[in-house]
């Protein structure tokens, strides 16, 4: 086959894609390493399929189904690696619009990326479909924006249900519930927290995003160009407050989950809510927990615990350590909260151990910022024009196992740039790693959503002996003190249980059922058979944006960024089910494999 541009490469695919042709859409990929990547245009799902097999095998699933694919433009971009060309395109199918972008190597595909965009005929009202705002001409009994919105309060999960109940009125919940707005899903999003933004006021105060602000951006509403660097806990508090009311959100606060069950014959929720001393029965068709990354606090049974007569609290409840100054403080865990509370109480003259149970990988925030200032999300990216609805999809076109050999030579980078950091760190006698295959916090993340800490200071406190560390477990606690496996006794007035949360579909056994729970099996991790992540490999987030073993169940979580971008396709596909659209759905099949090696 003769080199192919993109433009050219395009049509071949679209072709071949219309005629049903799976081994001539599998012919246009690389033989060998390729991957497509699709996020609900093709699958309605959220899939990527590897190698030439993994391609035929979605086309046969799906081309007949979703119909034909239109190209309705294509943008070639600058080259990024040697013998590479790549370039943005959109598409229609019969019933959405989408945007994708693939990278060529020697005229054949090494990734694709198709994205759902928009459903045809239920189309955002922006820009020119916005609305009026205004009747202009005389009318009697005339209703006023604050009229809709009183109705709607009075109405909204009493007379009028919702079709879609959010539980969690954090980034994730408000980020899913503009998109549901803005598309016309009815939606109700209930929190426990009295007030929007109480889940990051509640933290110590102390606390600010270890994410840069380029990354953190909410859908539709941008933060100003004068915003910091890195946010303020109760300053992002604030914002997500003003963000709820600004994009016209229904939110009940103060109003506690009880129950939930599904009726299979009316395809639909029965949930039991208690707000303001009432208890309220809501029945909508689809359900999302948006409820965090991790599911519920885990604060291990340790013999003895009972009978400590200090203060002990899970990391999730730590108050701020301004009452804790002078104090024997025992902080058990050694990751990122653990990292953060410890200096936090160093700062307020606490005398501080932290206890660690296995190897942490630490990366300096102020590394990582020079790698994210080369990336998508930079000032210097901004100052290219670039997007964030364009970065989103540039860092999203990349599949999950491809990204592995650039994280493993950012982490190697990074080892070398700080080098003397890491020996300092070392030499205090701090346990860390850089992953089983040196991906770092990028592989630890997407894996198991734990084991790193993004050193904002506490690591030179360490270095310097400022914070105490201690190795292994805890056998025992003693009415004043904790006792280590080593036979060690450690003076304690306060212990604080860094110990982390349970799996997140832990909500789903509390609210729902254990049966529900383990129907639909583990959230989030790739199956790259690493610690904490077994396989098989998927190749996505398990259970994440995506439809569940449960019907009308679904899970929002993750980083801001995870929020903003697939928000985006959740509302997508509970839109679809909400209008009678088709959502003809592919499942890929599971394989053992390893991660791939440098």
């Amino acid at each position: 086959m003769n080199a192919m541009d993109v433009e050219t490469w395009i049509e071949a695919f679209a072709a071949a894609f219309n005629a049903a042709d799976a081994d001539g859409v599998a012919a246009l990929f690389a033989d060998g390493e390729c991957y497509w990547r699709d996020l609900v245009a093709v699958s309605w799902n959220l899939v990527t399929v590897e190698g030439r097999a993994g391609v035929a095998d979605l086309v046969r699933a799906q081309a007949a189904k979703i119909g034909p694919i239109t190209i309705t433009g294509t943008v070639p971009a600058a080259s990024t690696a040697a013998g590479q060309i790549e370039g943005w395109y959109n598409f229609e199918t019969s019933v959405l619009r989408g945007k994708g972008y693939v990278r060529l190597r020697d005229g054949l595909a090494w990734t694709l990326l198709t994205a759902a965009q928009e459903l045809i005929g239920f189309e955002e009202p922006g820009g020119r479909r916005r609305p009026e705002g205004a009747v202009h001409k005389p009318l009697k009994n005339r209703r006023t924006w604050t009229d809709e919105r009183e109705e709607i309060a009075a109405t909204l999960g009493h007379s009028v249900q919702p079709y879609c109940l959010i539980v969690g009125a954090g980034q994730g919940g408000l980020a899913l519930g503009a998109r549901m707005k803005r598309i016309g899903v009815p939606t109700l999003i209930v929190d426990s927290l009295p007030k929007v933004g109480d889940s990051w006021r509640s933290r110590y105060r102390s606390l600010c995003l270890h994410d840069p602000v380029w990354i953190d951006h909410l859908p539709y509403l941008p933060f100003p160009d004068h915003w910091p660097v890195y946010t303020p806990k109760d300053k992002m508090g604030d914002w997500l407050e003003a963000y709820a009311m600004i994009m016209e959100l229904d939110i009940w606060t103060s109003t506690i989950c009880r129950k939930a069950s599904w009726d299979e014959r009316d395809r639909r929720w029965t949930v039991i809510v208690e707000r303001g001393g009432e208890t309220i029965t809501l029945k909508p068709h689809q359900l999302v927990l948006a409820t965090g990354l991790s599911g519920i606090k885990q604060v291990p049974a340790i013999p003895g615990a009972e009978s400590f007569q200090g203060i002990q609290f899970h990391s999730s409840d730590h108050p701020g350590a301004e009452q804790f100054g002078g104090k024997r403080c025992i902080v058990i865990g050694a990751n990122n909260s653990a990292h953060d509370i410890a200096e936090d109480l160093w700062e307020n003259e606490a005398d501080v151990t932290m206890i660690q149970r296995s190897p942490t990988t630490v990366i300096k925030a102020s590394s990582l910022r020079v790698l994210q200032e080369k990336g998508y999300y930079s000032e210097a990216a901004v100052e290219a024009g670039l997007k964030t609805d364009d970065a989103d999809l540039l860092v999203n076109s990349m599949p999950f196992r491809a990204r592995e050999p650039a994280d493993r030579a950012n982490c190697r980078a990074i080892q070398l740039w700080d080098k003397a950091f890491y020996e300092r760190l070392a030499a205090s006698g701090f346990q860390f790693d850089f992953g089983e295959d040196e991906t770092a916090i990028g592989g630890k993340y997407m894996r198991r959503a734990s084991g790193y800490y993004i050193d904002v200071g506490a690591s030179d406190l360490i270095a310097d002996g400022e914070i105490r560390v201690r190795h292994g477990g805890v056998e025992r606690i003693e009415r004043n003190a904790v006792v280590l496996t080593t036979g060690e006794s450690l003076p304690a007035d306060v212990i604080v249980y860094a110990t982390g949360y349970g799996p997140m579909n832990g909500w789903a056994e509390m609210l729902i059922s254990k049966e529900v729970a383990d129907k639909i099996g583990q959230c989030w991790g790739l199956g790259s058979g690493t610690a904490m992540d077994p396989g098989p490999w998927e190749g996505e987030l398990r259970n994440m944006w995506k439809p569940t073993a449960q019907d009308g169940l679904w899970f929002h979580g993750g980083n801001l960024v995870q929020s903003r971008f697939h928000s985006l396709h959740l509302a997508l596909q509970i839109k679809a089910r909400m209008e009678g659209v088709a959502t003809p759905m592919f499942h890929p099949p599971t394989i053992e494999r390893p991660p791939l090696t440098a």
